[in-house]
Parts: C-alpha cells; sequence; structure tokens
C-alpha cells in the first residue's frame, strides 16, 4: 500500500517555484479585487466618465479635487476625532471627539480654535449645522440626534439641556448613527448607519418639528445604496447646497462618492487610497467630511488627522 502511494506521487507533475509565485500572485489579486471593490470601482468609473461633459459643470465632480492639506495632526486632539461641518457664519469648522465627547471649533486650516466638553453625551459620531446659530450631535448608539445652541462662552455643554429625537432603528450595540448632513432650504436631514447593515435615511421636517410645527417623515434610501454605492460601510454624509448633491464617506473603502439627492443617480466617486487625489498616504480611518462655501472639502480621519481638498480649475474655467 505504502509503495503504491508512492508510486501515485512520484507520478505528480514537477510545479516550478516561479508558478506557485504566479499562482499566489493570481490569488493575492482576486482577493483585493474582492475587498476593494475593484471591479465596481472600475465599472463606475467607465460609467461615470460616460457622462463626465454633462455633470462636470454642475456637480461637485470629486475626480477633480486634490489634497492641500494632507493628514496635518490636530493639535491638543491625541485620538477619536470624528464628525465634521461647516458653519458660513464664522466661517469655521464644527468637529466632534468621540471619547471622551467634546465639541471643537477648527479653523479651515486645522488649527484648533477651542473645546467644549459634552456632558452627558454618550458615543457623538456625527455632526451637522443647521443654519441658526444650530448644530445637531448624532449619537451612535442611542440613535439620538440632539439640537444644541453654539457655545457663546467657554465651558462645558450639558446634554439635559437640549430636546433630541430617538430613532431606535435597528439598535445593535455600537453600528447606529455614524454620520449627518443637513439641506437647509428643504429641512432634510440625511443619517447614515456604518454597517450591519449600511444605510441612508432622509428625515423630512426635523427642524421646523423641534421649532413646534410637527410634520416628521422618515424615507429609507436604501435602494439608493444598494445600486449606487460600491462602499462597505458609510461612515459620512454631507449635503451640498450649491449642487443639491450629496458627498458619502467610505472608512473601509476609502473612498468618497457623489449622488444626486433626488434621485440617488451615482454622479462621481474619489478615491482616498495612496497616491490619488495626490494623498502621500491612504486616509487611515475617514469618519467626518464637509464643504465650505467655496466648494473645499475637508475631511478627517482617526486618530486626529485633518485633510483639505481643493478642486482643481478647469480648463476655460
Amino acid at each position: 500500500m505504502m509503495s503504491a502511494a508512492k508510486g501515485v506521487l512520484g507520478r505528480l507533475p514537477y510545479v516550478s517555484p516561479w508558478k506557485w509565485a504566479l499562482l499566489l500572485l493570481a490569488l493575492t489579486l482576486v482577493y483585493q479585487i474582492g475587498v476593494q471593490h475593484l471591479d465596481n470601482r472600475l465599472y463606475f468609473w467607465i460609467k461615470t466618465s460616460w457622462h463626465e461633459t454633462e455633470w462636470e459643470s454642475r456637480s461637485l465632480w470629486l475626480p477633480e479635487y486634490q489634497v492641500r492639506i494632507d493628514a496635518l495632526p490636530v493639535a491638543g486632539v491625541n485620538n477619536n476625532l470624528s464628525g465634521l461641518t461647516y458653519d458660513e457664519g464664522r466661517d469655521q469648522l464644527w468637529a466632534v471627539v468621540n471619547n471622551p465627547e467634546e465639541l471643537l471649533a477648527l479653523s479651515k486650516e486645522g488649527e484648533l480654535l477651542a473645546r467644549y466638553p459634552l456632558s452627558g453625551f454618550s458615543d457623538v459620531e456625527g455632526i451637522t449645522y443647521l443654519g441658526d446659530n444650530l448644530l445637531l450631535l448624532a449619537e451612535e448608539r442611542d440613535q439620538a440626534l440632539v439640537v444644541v445652541e453654539l457655545p457663546e462662552k467657554p465651558g462645558a455643554l450639558f446634554r439635559e439641556d437640549y430636546r433630541a429625537l430617538t430613532l431606535g432603528i435597528d439598535l445593535g450595540g455600537n453600528q447606529g448613527f455614524e454620520g449627518v448632513g443637513y439641506d437647509r432650504a428643504g429641512d432634510r436631514l440625511y443619517v447614515v448607519k456604518e454597517h450591519s447593515p449600511r444605510k441612508l435615511y432622509e428625515v423630512r421636517g426635523l427642524k421646523s418639528s423641534f421649532q413646534g410645527d410637527f410634520n416628521l417623515q422618515v424615507i429609507d434610501r436604501q435602494a439608493w445604496i444598494d445600486h449606487k454605492v460600491f462602499a462597505t460601510d458609510l461612515s459620512s454624509v454631507h449635503y451640498d447646497e450649491q449642487t443639491g448633491h450629496l458627498a458619502l464617506l467610505s472608512d473601509e473603502s476609502k473612498v468618497l462618492i457623489e449622488l444626486d439627492a433626488e434621485d440617488g443617480k451615482l454622479i462621481s466617486f474619489r478615491s482616498l487610497l495612496s497616491g490619488f487625489a495626490g494623498l502621500q498616504d491612504s486616509v487611515p480611518q475617514g469618519e467626518g467630511l464637509t464643504l465650505d462655501d467655496q466648494g473645499n472639502l475637508y475631511l478627517v480621519s482617526e486618530p486626529n488627522l485633518f485633510y483639505r481638498f481643493e478642486r482643481e480649475s478647469r480648463p476655460g474655467a
């Protein structure tokens, strides 16, 4: 029996080391294609390139964005830098830190201007400016949306002083609301849930309901992300007032995606991997994004990194 087995093994074809190396390379490539969704990226790159002429002048058109401030550590912040939003009245940015919970005022160059402890708040991940000196903070685990007034003086903000809306959809540990973006003209709040499952909700009438005119409507935009968003997670969302489009950020897939906020049409996307958009290194863990009134795009990443992107001028612009 032993001699028969040896005979069979002896007849197996010899495979040279370079062929094994080639097979290993092919398997690695297949794995990376699956993990990074490279096949989908190629498909959507071709698809969006077809309508570049149609959309380039009336969209964010993310492929034209290049980094201008690359991975700047925010002084005074060590870890857990999360959501981000732009306040045009003060021409500055607001950010949140998760654990310990803090509200931060940042310049558009990533300089820390002020910090405000968030007493009684829990697991704050998202932030968006509502206008009228109001910010909305999103608590991830509880899926609570808390409206706070902008601080006028140094000191802590206390959770019990503010009203909140808790949706409690698909509650399940640390997998709740991750990012928020607000359409002031339409009073529409967009909320993303990171994963398990990833979700995009549109909440209509939020601000008016907080002000006493209760007329709240929650719309599940699952169809938009099922068919148009190839990212494996969603960590932030921004509504752009100038174009009426949504910008979505994925930490795991390291990509920015632009959707039309009326029908969910995929408009453009931009990779955040090393070498793209002028990035020296890949964005490690993108957590928040926003745009200012000049179209500049800002992004924060854990642990404490700040990015600023600007759109390159188009020929003839």
